[in-house]
């Protein structure tokens, strides 16, 4: 999980990389710094839209892409039918994805961690990369269907 604090994190990485950062990349590379969750393209583009108007739907799709290409962003599918996007991240952490809001929970246990290496160990295999979604409801969720 990156460093929160800093606006222009994403821009920097882009700068590092070699990428020719226009205006509009600048903004979205801000907006995506700025987020806190794991937004799609259409909530990039409205966000990015709050600070540039000219910027279109067109250009936010080619500016993640070029993000994902550069391996400054990861793609993920929370199985909302969504592309979803976050920075890559040196530190490792898994994601719970609560399937009524749409509430995306980063987390990190240990425990998990090991088990996955035992488990790949016991195949005859080194576990060199893994993505860890656990799906869920909220155990104090009101089940509506239970009352009717």
């Amino acid at each position: 999980m990156a460093d929160g604090n800093d606006p222009l994190r994403i821009e920097k990485l882009c700068s590092e990389k070699g990428l020719k950062m226009t205006e509009q990349r600048r903004v979205i590379a801000r907006v995506l710094s700025e987020s806190a969750d794991h937004p799609d393209v259409e909530q990039l583009h409205q966000r990015a839209t709050e600070v540039d108007a000219r910027i279109s739907i067109a250009t936010v799709y080619r500016t993640v892409r070029l993000l994902e290409e550069a391996d400054i962003l990861t793609r993920h599918d929370f199985g909302d039918g969504r592309a979803r996007y976050e920075e890559v991240s040196d530190e490792h952490h898994d994601h719970l994805i609560d399937i009524d809001s749409g509430e995306v929970i980063e987390f990190h246990n240990d425990a998990i961690e090991k088990l996955q290496e035992e488990v790949a160990r016991s195949l005859g295999y080194r576990l060199v990369d893994h993505r860890l979604e656990l799906f869920g409801v909220r155990l104090d969720r009101k089940d509506k269907k239970a009352k009717t």
